[in-house]
């Protein structure tokens, strides 16, 4: 049957939302406030909304009334509260409810687990200012959805890679990592199967769940980094202790090797019947480097 999709937030993982959810025969309408966003979209055949989530002010045609909305924008910088989901919410007029939201959020509300193994169950304890805005999006929308009587599922999300996403700029720039044995566990899943998993939770998911999407094989950013520069036949970058980390990398660097977590996708894979693409890192930057080979941008052969 032919749902009715608003796509909020329509950039690298959204548009793959919509390409599969048109192969579906869904429907779409998309919200946005870049004109040239907004134009490619309606060329592709896709309702559009432009407004602007910085703007307290209401949205109006706001096309939500019985739709499944993908909720896809990250919370504004600085603070602890996400204004622009209070802001998106404020704009469905009573009796407009969708009937369902997925909101697409972030595997950083767990906070530092030191390695150990994190299930939707472990205790949520944000401690980074990005991880506590993601946190304060998912109160507000669960509070606002018990309110209204809309069905909302949580995902968690780990590190996103893909085509067109992948560290190789900073590879080839010789910009350092840790040193393995210094680097924490970080997760990660592939931007194709994170869009897979997104309308698998349309479909499969229920009001009030939470799933972490992860590809369930947990290993370090320097091994992440590693691997790139090894299927691209790059050097390998640099490797320099915490201590000398410190000195040379940025403060957003630097937060990605703060905290350790290994991410348990059981839940994804069982309840969403999601099987995966790209069940590991490997598989995934294989496919990436032979397609960007057919495309003729010449990278070296992923082996």
């Amino acid at each position: 049957m032919t749902e009715q999709v608003l796509l909020v937030g329509c950039g690298y993982v959204g548009q793959r939302v919509a390409r599969l959810a048109r192969e579906q025969g869904s429907s779409l309408a998309a919200l946005g406030r870049e004109p040239e966003g907004l134009g490619n979209l309606e060329k592709e055949g896709i309702q559009t909304v432009r407004g602007d989530l910085d703007d307290p002010g209401p949205i109006p045609d706001l096309p939500t009334r019985n739709r499944v909305v993908f909720y896809f924008v990250p919370p504004p910088g600085g603070g602890d509260r996400d204004t622009r989901i209070r802001n998106f919410l404020g704009s469905i007029e009573p009796g407009e409810e969708p009937a369902k939201i997925i909101y697409i959020g972030t595997s950083g509300v767990y906070g530092d687990c030191r390695g150990e193994m994190v299930t939707e169950e472990t205790p949520v304890k944000a401690q980074t200012p990005r991880a506590r805005r993601r946190l304060d999006a998912e109160t507000i929308l669960t509070a606002w959805s018990e309110n209204r009587k809309v069905l909302s599922i949580r995902l968690r999300v780990t590190g996103i890679y893909g085509p067109d996403r992948l560290p190789l700029d900073k590879i080839r720039q010789g910009l350092p990592v840790l040193r393995e044995e210094d680097a924490p566990l970080t997760n990660r899943i592939h931007a194709d199967d994170l869009a897979r998993t997104c309308l698998a939770a349309a479909k499969n998911g229920r009001g009030g769940e939470v799933f972490n999407l992860s590809d369930g094989h947990p290993t370090t950013m320097t091994h992440y980094f590693n691997a790139v520069a090894d299927a691209f036949g790059l050097s390998r970058p640099p490797q320099v202790s915490l201590e000398e980390a410190r000195k040379v990398m940025t403060p957003l660097m630097l937060s990605y090797f703060s905290e350790s977590r290994r991410m348990d996708n059981r839940r994804m894979l069982e309840k969403l019947a999601i099987k995966l693409q790209f069940p590991d890192l490997e598989m995934g930057i294989k496919s990436i480097g032979e397609a960007m080979h057919r495309q003729g941008q010449n990278p070296q052969p992923c082996a």
